[in-house]
């Protein structure tokens, strides 16, 4: 008998069918295999059971039952990708961003296709363009989403009681009492404020909402009321309400920390321990709370980063990520995209235009058989070997690595870790003293030892291929690599060793206390630049200094406490002084950004330096941007000059103000020639805006005595051409008629003969004899000029 399974329309069908077609035929599953099913899984075929069991690997991403399923890769020869490593081949990147639900899809979908520019590529090799075909990926998908919500793990709650405490001392009891009689068995931290009339005390609480026997409270108002009538019936005259719930230790952690906060650590747990600052809080939560959570977020789809080196061939990088999702998600709906700095449309200021080629998959966690996507450790390796594979194969060398090959440091998690800049790499910050120094071991490349004894066993193995990398001849250009390697893997055995050897030390506290005091001594001493520490930078150093005073107070020897006050003093003293210097260039840098950013405070938005440089390119040219941002440039580094040797060498600032003044006149006449740059730094730097106003006020009297002189030696010609020259000489009266003002030479002839009626209104009636003899000599002068032509 046959069946066909196109027959039927639901997948629910197809399977029943199927399944009722192999009872007739009689191949019942096993126990094994429905139990796979039932989880989601497929079936392995038959025959693949004993050769799974003997070899150890599990069939690739739960794609067994498919045809054409393979085994696992076996891992490359670590002789081999040492060396590729060596010769220079790049890691192979292939990072998990997070996961979502089918809520999320489309979000999603719009990032890495930057809302529809960026051309978005399907399993089925279709290119989808524009946000209608990518929103018809969500309605292809939807038969494949749980859209489960995620779960409501952390309520947040308040209790008003009306009756007064038994005493100060006995408040928190009170409240405690009342808590356990409405929440149960469940954890939680609360702290208590009374009431100023002392008609009773308001509770503030974070509690888990599932308790040990698997009830849930949803934190909404019919869980509310259900507590409530918990107090009502053990008597309590206090009202409930639960203000908020949220998912997972992320949230609780940060509301336990917020609630430590504003009430002064004076917050206890369900135990009456006391919960005094943010570490304890987190440790409550990360430490205590989290099994008792069961915490659950849909996973319907992942968000996969495929990362290549800056300068690697885009087509070809491109060609081997499809080749590589293709064979990993066989059976797999997901779709991707290439980002580079030549295509990417985001503007590198916020985020976009990375100098790394890189390609952005969205992948639907289950299959349309049903098989789930395997996100084990083991997996990821086997995905950037994978990787690693398909780039060779299209021209890039590329190599699986890892982090014991070298004895690189371990990855520091996005929870750990917060962006300040994302220009370029993007830089971060830790949100911990103990993530600021793993996220500086990372990106430091400091080496980092294995505690495991497997691991340690992997590293051994790994610096005897390196130690034959070195002895051979083949590698000869490579020696110092190769060195470099065996070195770091030798530096952290030996401090291995110690630091075990030195664990093994009963009552090493002085050990301990002189780790730290080095620490100290480090961060006190460091030498920072203090005119470019930010506020921000200061505080993070600052809570840096304090906590190695904490942790070296703390295991500090007795008989050393002495000595550890004076330390302790002159660390504080040192903060201090740091914190001065950074109010001074404060205040220094308050009124020079009045002084020179004005339009700032009219309202506008403070840019980016490369934003404002390309913006500037965009709207002038390369070349007046250029030659505006020399001449700017050169003015700022004389002021800060002038400003360095007011207070160290006073001699030498006249020098340097004859210099700034040059640099101004020089940028002030590269403005007047029409560079808008300049004009608009005019606007908010007075010392430039008076110098270009000087310079076109000269410019305005120059083309004004020139056009004036034109005019008047046209009106002149006017007349020569149409008057005899017998009559060509005019009286001055006459003159002054025509041009409305005195000639250059009449000027200096008046000058000459004292003549000064312009000046003094009382004189104007002067006597007509001087004018005549004026007017005769230049006529005599102009006869003998007439005769000598």
């Amino acid at each position: 008998m046959e069946i066909f399974l196109g027959a039927f329309t639901s997948e629910w069908e197809q399977r029943k069918a199927a399944f009722l077609h192999d009872l007739t035929l009689g191949r019942r599953p096993s126990p094994e295999d429905d139990e796979r099913r039932r989880r989601g899984g497929a079936v392995a075929p038959a025959g693949s059971a004993g050769m799974a069991k003997s070899s150890g690997f599990r069939f690739r991403k739960g794609g067994e039952g498919r045809t054409g399923a393979v085994q696992r890769r076996a891992d490359r020869p670590m002789r081999a990708r040492f060396a590729g490593l060596a010769s220079g081949s790049q890691p192979a990147v292939v990072k998990m961003a997070s996961f979502a639900g089918g809520s999320r899809l489309g979000a999603m979908i719009n990032y890495v296709s930057r809302n529809g520019d960026v051309v978005v590529e399907n399993e089925r090799g279709d290119q989808l363009r524009g946000r209608d075909e990518l929103s018809a990926v969500g309605d292809e998908w939807d038969h494949l989403m749980k859209n489960r919500a995620e779960s409501r793990d952390v309520g947040l709650f308040k209790i008003a009681v009306a009756d007064v405490g038994r005493a100060d001392d006995a408040l928190m009891d009170r409240a405690r009492e009342i808590v356990k009689h409405g929440l149960g068995d469940r954890a939680f931290a609360f702290a208590v404020t009374a009431r100023a009339d002392g008609g009773g005390f308001d509770v503030d609480g974070v509690t888990v909402l599932r308790s040990t026997h698997g009830e849930r409270l949803t934190a909404d108002d019919k869980a509310s009321v259900i507590v409530q009538r918990r107090l009502e019936s053990a008597g309590a005259n206090a009202a409930f309400r639960f203000t908020g719930y949220g998912n997972g230790t992320e949230y609780g952690t940060g509301h336990v920390r917020s609630m430590v906060a504003s009430h002064k650590g004076e917050v206890q747990d369900e135990r009456g321990r006391v919960i005094s600052d943010a570490k304890q809080a987190g440790d409550l939560v990360q430490l205590e709370w989290r099994d008792q959570l069961h915490s659950r977020k849909p996973r319907d789809v992942m968000h996969l980063i495929l990362s290549a080196r800056a300068g690697t061939d885009t087509a070809a990088f491109q060609n081997a990520a499809r080749d590589f999702l293709a064979e990993q998600f066989a059976g797999h709906r997901y779709v991707f995209s290439l980002h580079d700095a030549g295509s990417d449309p985001k503007p590198e200021a916020d985020g976009g235009k990375r100098p790394h080629v890189h390609v952005h998959a969205i992948v639907a966690m289950r299959s349309d058989a049903g098989d789930r996507v395997e996100t084990t450790i083991a997996a990821f390796r086997q995905w950037r070997l994978g990787m690693a594979e398909k780039a060779r194969a299209h021209g890039i060398n590329m190599e699986m690595t890892d982090r014991r090959d070298r004895a690189s440091a371990p990855a520091y998690s996005k929870n750990q870790v917060r962006p300040v800049n994302t220009i370029g790499r993007t830089q971060h910050e830790g949100t911990t003293v103990v993530a600021e120094r793993r996220l500086h071991a990372k990106r430091d490349d400091i080496s980092s030892p294995s505690t495991t004894s497997r691991s340690q066993g992997y590293m051994d193995t790994a610096q005897g291929e390196w130690r034959e990398r070195l002895r051979s001849q083949e590698f000869e250009s490579q020696r110092v690599f190769i060195r470099s390697q065996i070195i770091r893997l030798d530096k952290v055995r030996t401090s291995a060793g110690s630091r075990e050897k030195a664990h093994q030390e009963s009552g090493n506290s002085s050990s301990h206390f002189r780790t730290h005091l080095v620490k100290l001594a480090e961060l006190v001493s460091e030498g920072d630049d203090m005119r470019h520490m930010t506020r921000p930078e200061f505080e993070a150093y600052e809570k840096r200094v304090e906590t190695a005073l904490f942790q070296a107070e703390k295991t500090m020897p007795p008989e050393e406490r002495k000595d550890f006050e004076e330390i302790a003093q002159a660390a504080r003293e040192h903060v201090n002084v740091r914190r001065e210097i950074v109010e001074l260039l404060e205040v220094r840098g308050t009124s020079e950004v009045s002084d020179q950013r004005s339009s700032e405070r009219n309202g506008d938005t403070q840019q980016d330096d490369k934003q404002r440089w390309s913006d500037a390119v965009e709207r002038h040219g390369f070349v007046a941007a250029d030659a505006a941002n020399k001449t700017l440039l050169d003015i700022e580094k004389t002021r800060e000059a002038i400003e360095r040797k007011a207070s160290e060498k006073p001699d030498e600032v006249p020098a340097l103000k004859k210099e700034l003044d040059i640099q101004i006149t020089r940028a002030a006449e590269l403005g007047a020639s029409g560079n808008g740059i300049i004009r608009e730094v005019a606007e908010i730097d007075d010392d430039l805006k008076t110098a270009l106003q000087s310079l076109e006020r000269d410019r305005l009297r120059r083309e004004s005595e020139k056009s004036s002189t034109r005019a008047q030696s046209d009106e002149v010609a006017n007349v020569d051409r149409a008057t005899p020259r017998s009559e060509q000489t005019p009286s001055r009266s006459d003159e002054r008629d025509v041009h409305g003002q005195e000639g250059p030479k009449e000027t200096a002839s008046r000058q000459e003969s004292g003549d000064t009626t312009k000046s003094d209104p009382a004189k104007q009636h002067v006597p007509r004899v001087e004018e005549i003899q004026r007017e005769t000599k230049e006529r005599n002068e102009r006869d003998q000029d007439e005769r000598e032509r």
